[in-house]
């Protein structure tokens, strides 16, 4: 199974063209673009003031607020330092970068790279402060509720020698369910090929005991999958691996169930095509001429449609 890409490739690549043509010194164009990204995530590329070497991305995440509790602007702050400028209008973050020729740094595609981690680096401040809260002792802090979809949520907790992430999913069919179930399966199983790997937990309908104290929800279309992260997983030298990987199973784990819908369908389709040519070729030719048969007796007749 593939890893979804942590980085936004569409903005990286605009950016990238950006620079490049303004190193060649070619004329700069102006641009207004807008992507979509997981978790109803949105980016806005544009320029400021009509100056086409000014290009502004921002970005709007419906959770940002839930994501200042815990530090969002800080992290960003020490990301992205002096390309921050104040929010566009209707989003929640923006940066601003200088394609000018003259002003264009040597490391320009670190630049690029920091900039198409923007949703990333903004979902990472919360799982930062607990890490760091777990790592001091101070478990005494209460748990982080982030709804980062409409009807889902993520929930984090340091406790002493742990950090438990769990995050709420809705199967929208009954076959999401199934398949689900199939991977979270794997996903317990595969500890056992590395004893390094976290614990994951899955519960169904009900939600896990950490959280029996909260307005979690209960139904049949319901899940909750639960990390418990140890300090070998929330350490400064895999802190950041632990992040990428967290920040997107929701959409790893959604992707790979309509990638194994897809491939049903397929195979059901291909089969089925093969049992039409197998029906074809029983079927007897009309040749036109009359047709000898035999009845059970032995006697034979011509019939003649």
């Amino acid at each position: 199974m593939i890893l979804l890409e942590i980085n936004n490739r569409i903005i990286e690549e605009t950016l990238t063209v950006k620079y490049k043509n303004a190193l060649a010194r070619l004329k700069p164009e102006s641009i207004d673009v807008t992507v979509a990204d997981f978790d109803g995530v949105l980016f806005h590329i544009s320029n400021i003031n009509g100056d086409k070497t000014k290009v502004r991305v921002s970005i709007s995440l419906k959770f940002y607020k839930q994501l200042e509790e815990h530090g969002a602007d800080e992290l960003l702050k020490r990301v992205y330092g002096p390309l921050l400028i104040e929010p566009e209008s209707g989003y929640n973050v923006s940066v601003l970068l200088d394609v000018d020729p003259e002003n264009i740094p040597g490391d320009w595609e670190e630049t690029v790279k920091k900039v198409g981690l923007l949703k990333r680096n903004c979902f990472a401040s919360v799982f930062e402060r607990y890490f760091r809260l777990q790592e001091d002792g101070d478990v005494a802090q209460k748990r982080a509720v982030i709804n980062y979809r409409q009807d889902e949520t993520l929930y984090v907790e340091a406790q002493e020698d742990r950090v438990t992430v769990v995050f709420s999913t809705v199967f929208r069919h009954e076959d999401d369910m199934v398949i689900g179930k199939v991977f979270m399966q794997e996903l317990k199983e595969g500890r056992r090929a590395s004893h390094t790997a976290p614990q994951v937990l899955f519960s169904h309908r009900e939600p896990p005991l950490e959280l029996m104290d909260t307005d979690a929800k209960v139904g049949e279309n319901i899940s909750y999958v639960t990390f418990v992260l140890f300090p070998r997983h929330t350490c400064a030298a895999a802190r950041d691996n632990t992040i990428d990987l967290l920040h997107m199973f929701r959409d790893y784990l959604h992707y790979h169930i309509k990638c194994s819908k897809v491939y049903v369908h397929s195979r059901m389709r291909a089969k089925a095509g093969d049992l039409l040519k197998v029906l074809n070729r029983a079927r007897p030719q009309n040749t036109g001429r009359p047709v000898e048969r035999k009845t059970i007796t032995g006697r034979t007749f011509v019939r003649r449609d």
